[in-house]
This record gives structure tokens, sequence and C-alpha cells, in this order.
């Protein structure tokens, strides 16, 4: 599922690519699922002739504000793109919801899971509202981070992976932060002291920000991979420590990296590093 690094790549695409400026002026919905908010007839008619205002992230999903105003926002969940192409460009099977724009370029929803959704609000505080802190906003602090945890007794990778906790982590980037961190992802939450929470606090920061750097993390090729709304692939691979390097040396102690199943989730950690003592 691409993560906070990934949809900031697509929007900043999609922000260089002059898309502030578009209008849309032809709307198809091949896929009517997709459409979550309102039915894909009454998305195709209240879009269609709007002009895209500005482009914005929240958590993992994409805000396309637009002239009325009204907002567009785009959760990719799994498997889910943005691409904007031109028209001359060949159409795949898997490409829901295509938005024509007034310059002839179009963007185009591809999805082989079909898990993503498109939801056109008056108001974004109807979707985004229940959202936790973004972690790389200036008032994400420790002493927020802390304050969050006060009440809470989750292990940690399951509460960080709670969108309503923080917004945009997913599985990448959470045990990323915790073998940063030195924690172990079912450590009691309510059991960190201060330092261990400024050292959490440092390291989803850390690991977002290079996430976002070097264009989000593509993990394999094929249409499941994540590429960015102008067919890049994410170059963060190279950086990632435990995620995905089962029996590879830790780069600190050079301990093999195991991988355990924590809240359902496929997990990697150096277990020397991430005691849970």
């Amino acid at each position: 599922m691409p993560e906070l690094p990934e949809v900031q790549t697509v929007v900043n695409d999609l922000i260089a690519a002059g898309l502030t400026r578009g209008r849309l002026t032809r709307v198809e919905v091949r896929y009517p699922r997709i459409i979550a908010e309102p039915s894909a007839a009454q998305f195709r008619r209240r879009i269609t002739g709007r002009t895209i205002t500005t482009i914005d992230r929240r958590g993992k999903y994409i805000i396309l504000d637009l002239s009325g105003p009204v907002h567009l926002l785009v959760h990719l969940r799994m498997t889910g793109h943005l691409y904007l192409a031109e028209t001359a460009s060949k159409r795949n099977p898997h490409d829901h919801v295509i938005l024509h724009l007034n310059d002839g370029r179009i963007l185009r929803y591809h999805d082989p899971r079909k898990f993503g959704r498109f939801f056109l609000v008056d108001r974004t505080e109807k979707i985004l509202g229940k959202l936790g802190p973004e972690p790389l906003s200036k008032d994400f602090s420790a002493k927020m981070l802390s304050r969050l945890l006060l009440f809470r007794k989750r292990m940690l990778k399951p509460l960080l992976l709670d969108q309503t906790f923080i917004a945009g982590l997913g599985n990448i980037y959470t045990d990323e932060a915790l073998w940063r961190a030195n924690l172990h992802p079912c450590r009691n939450s309510a059991t960190l002291d201060g330092p261990e929470i400024k050292r959490l606090h440092r390291a989803v920061r850390h690991v977002l920000r290079r996430g976002i750097k070097n264009n989000g993390t593509s993990l394999g090729g094929g249409e499941t991979g994540f590429s960015s709304a102008t067919g890049r692939q994410g170059n963060n691979r190279k950086n990632l420590n435990v995620f995905r390097r089962v029996e590879l040396p830790c780069p600190r102690c050079r301990t093999p990296i195991r991988r355990l199943i924590v809240g359902q989730r496929s997990t990697f950690i150096c277990t020397r590093c991430q005691p849970l003592s």
C-alpha cells in the first residue's frame, strides 16, 4: 500500500505537471464501485467542467480541490495508481476512472485489485476528520507524541498503523522507524519512557523525510508496484534496513533480520537491536 512518502510523491508530480490549472472536460467511470461518494452518475455530473485549483495530501489521501468549491479525495489503498498520460497513449483494462483535461491530457486511476476509493465532498472533514496528526507537521513534536501515548496501552506497531493515532504510516515506514528507534513492535506503548519517545519521534520523521526525498519505495515491478504519476519508480528501497530483508545482516549489529507476524502484518526486526524486554 502506498504510504505517506509515496502519496506525497504523486502529489508532487501532479503539481509539477501543472495540473492545478487543468479543467475537467469529461469523466469516465468504468468501475462504479471505485466511487465511494456520491453515486458514479452524480460524480460524473458534479465534477465535469470544474477546474483543479490546488493539490495536497492528508495522511494517505490525495486531495484535489476543485472550483465550486468541492473536493476530490483519492485513497490508493493497496494497488492504486494515478497516471498522467497523453490521450494517444494505450489504455489498460485496469484503468477504472479517467479524467479528461482541457489541455488534452488525461489523469487515469489504475487499480488491478480495485480497492481504491474516490470521494467527492463539500467538506474534507467528513472523510479526513478522524485522522491523527501529520507526523511531518511543525506541530508534531516529541511532546505531542508523549501526550498521544499517555492513555494508550497497545502494541507499538498496530498503534502506529492506526490512522486515527498518526496519519500516513504503513508497514514499510513503521518497521523502519521502530528499527531506527531500537523498539520492538510488540512493546506496550504505555511502557515507553521519555528518551524512547524522543527516539521514536525522530525516527518516524527521519524515515518519512528520507522516503519523500527518494520519491517513495518501489518494492517490485509490474502493475502492483509503486510508481509515481509520471511513471517514475521510487528509489528508497536501497535505504531500507529491515523491511523484507529476512536473513540479511542488520546494518548495525549484523544479526540476521527476522520476520514476525504482528497484528496480522508481516513485520521485520533485528532481535538484538530491538529486544522486547
